[in-house]
């Protein structure tokens, strides 16, 4: 079974992408446990530490998301990557809450490498994601809401092979049905990148979420390091 995949369309457009892939099965999700919130709280202060006054958009990793962004048409201070998103509220708010485990642990990582990490539950992905391009015509209902849209044309998604689309605008933000819950047994954890480092950086995100995963979870973990010669996982 193919897992995830990008498709040959997008590639043509995106040639340094680098994609992390971790199969996790036989986890357990759940509050997030005290060792862990110390643990995030630790590397929260890190951050804000190894940043300083520097602006986010002078990050490389950053900075190549929004080249992204562009290049397919959103504007990428109206919509963030992820991990912009994610450290832009750290640095305002000095503080990402607790969400529950699986999420902490990948929010943990995503600000270390200011890499966007996106946790699907597949019990609720039909058959493997593809990242490709939108026609329009596709579904997708925002986190936390029951509200539905449609993806512009042209704007990349993370879609199952049922149609419904498990992430908008690339790493923006994922869908209502595919997001970590605390009842998650099997999930795919993914970790992209597009800047000169990245076929590095997110290798070491992925180690780092591996041995975190192995650390406060039990289960089964499987990886891939996905890029254009080698784009599918499964």
């Amino acid at each position: 079974m193919t897992y995830f995949r990008y498709d040959p369309m997008l590639l043509a457009r995106f040639s340094t992408i680098r994609g992390g892939v971790i199969l996790a099965r036989g986890v357990q999700n759940g509050p997030t446990p005290p060792e862990l919130t110390d643990a995030f709280h630790a590397e929260q202060q890190a951050v804000l530490s190894r940043l300083g006054d520097t602006p986010l958009s002078q990050l490389p990793s950053l900075a190549a998301w929004r080249r992204a962004f562009t290049a397919f048409g959103v504007k990428p201070t109206q919509y963030r990557s992820a991990a912009e998103a994610l450290l832009r509220r750290l640095t305002k708010q000095n503080e990402i809450p607790n969400v529950n485990l699986l999420v902490d642990l990948g929010n943990l990582v995503s600000i270390r490498y200011a890499l966007p990490i996106a946790i699907f539950d597949l019990a609720h992905i039909q058959g493997g994601i593809t990242v490709r391009l939108a026609t329009g015509n596709e579904t997708f209902t925002t986190l936390d809401t029951d509200e539905s849209d449609h993806p512009a044309p042209g704007e990349v998604i993370f879609i199952d092979e049922a149609g419904t689309v498990a992430a908008r605008r690339w790493c923006w933000r994922q869908s209502e049905e595919s997001a970590a819950r605390d009842t998650t047994t099997e999930a795919l954890v993914t970790v992209e990148a597009h800047h000169d480092t990245a076929t590095q950086d997110v290798q070491a995100a992925l180690d780092d979420l591996v041995r975190l995963l192995s650390h406060y979870t039990e289960g089964t973990f499987q990886t891939a390091l996905l890029s254009p010669e080698n784009p599918i996982f499964g």
